[in-house]
């Protein structure tokens, strides 16, 4: 009788056969790690669509679970650090899911030689951006490997939120018709850990916008029950969240670029390094598919919250069986926006 060799993965075979930088990119080779590999060997069947977070009924209440890894190089720099970012990317991850933000848990894997200072300047960080926030941290763990062995310091977290809003937000809600919302500038982030990492200095400088979006998203379901999802457009950028949700909702994406906000400093810098700022992360934006019916009290609620005064109409969901994600130029074409292909801002996150 045949058996299955010890080790044996039983999956389909991926189109690489070692991991690359680009699996963690959030683009199409991680879809393709998750598709080949964590889904199938560690999921449930009947899980349908992967959100930010997975919803919990448990006893008649409707739990959030997320959970998260930072691996960011450099661990400091213009407008947060390690710390600050691994508190507000959970909080955000349970906020866009419909969450409100209860607690917080934290792992450490500390590298042999980490200056005792330095930890203390990143766990000084992250418990004021929790107090911040309102959000406690409440266990962890610490490990420590071999000089060598790691880059300073790698941070997980995981964070647990009560779903109160009555509705579903999920990728696979949008409609055609449905208005595509943005809550301010991109691509801020992933610029200022870039530059800071390659020692670039521009005469303005480009700061991370990381920060807790929970508040917002709180004054927007308050202020529409037809909010279809919302997603914050980190690893792969605004390009991977919107993709997502169009091969999850089976529609198209129509994009109008000259809507989209960027700031001159950081189109420069794309320009400058080659980068698509659709492809860069982003830690303080969230993208919202919102009924058009609704769109304008939702995008009033928005602006009157300090994390939204920008806030702006983007595009608009439409039929297209190819599922594309388009955008509108500003001499009137359209392009494909596609999810990165690699890497371009590896450890960005």
């Amino acid at each position: 009788m045949a058996t299955e060799s010890l080790g044996a993965c039983p999956i389909p075979p991926l189109s690489y056969r070692t991991v690359l930088l680009g699996h963690g990119s959030g683009g199409r080779l991680m879809h393709e790690l998750i598709e080949k590999v964590f889904r199938p060997l560690l999921l449930p069947p009947e899980t349908r669509v992967l959100n930010d977070a997975a919803v919990l009924n448990v006893n008649g209440l409707r739990l959030a679970l997320t959970t998260d890894a930072f691996v960011v190089d450099p661990i400091v720099f213009p407008g947060g650090d390690i710390g600050r970012l691994a508190v507000n990317g959970t909080i955000n991850d349970l906020a866009v899911s419909g969450a409100r933000p209860l607690f917080l848990s934290a792992a450490f894997i500390l590298e042999e030689g980490l200056p005792i200072d330095t930890l203390c300047q990143i766990v000084d960080s992250m418990r004021r951006a929790a107090a911040e926030a309102g959000v406690p941290i409440v266990t962890g763990d610490t490990k420590v490997v071999n000089r060598g062995k790691a880059d300073k310091i790698f941070i997980t977290t995981t964070g647990l939120g009560l779903v109160e809003y009555e509705g579903t937000l999920s990728a696979d809600q949008a409609r055609p018709g449905d208005v595509v919302l943005l809550n301010g500038p991109i691509a801020a982030h992933g610029i200022a850990v870039m530059l800071a990492r390659e020692q670039i200095e521009f005469e303005q400088p480009i700061r991370s916008d990381t920060a807790p979006l929970h508040t917002l998203v709180a004054a927007m379901l308050r202020a529409s029950p037809r909010i279809r999802c919302m997603r914050d457009a980190t690893r792969g950028g605004l390009a991977s969240a919107l993709n997502e949700i169009a091969m999850s909702s089976r529609v198209g994406i129509q994009l109008d670029e000259a809507r989209i906000p960027i700031q001159d400093e950081v189109k420069g810098a794309c320009e400058l390094l080659g980068l698509d700022p659709l492809h860069v992360a982003n830690e303080g934006k969230l993208v919202a598919i919102v009924a058009r019916e609704d769109a304008e009290r939702v995008l009033e609620a928005m602006r009157s919250h300090p994390l939204g005064q920008e806030a702006t109409v983007i595009g608009e969901v439409v039929e297209d069986p190819r599922h594309l994600v388009l955008l509108r130029t500003r001499v009137g074409g359209f392009r494909v926006v596609s999810m990165p292909a690699g890497e371009p801002l590896p450890r960005i996150c």
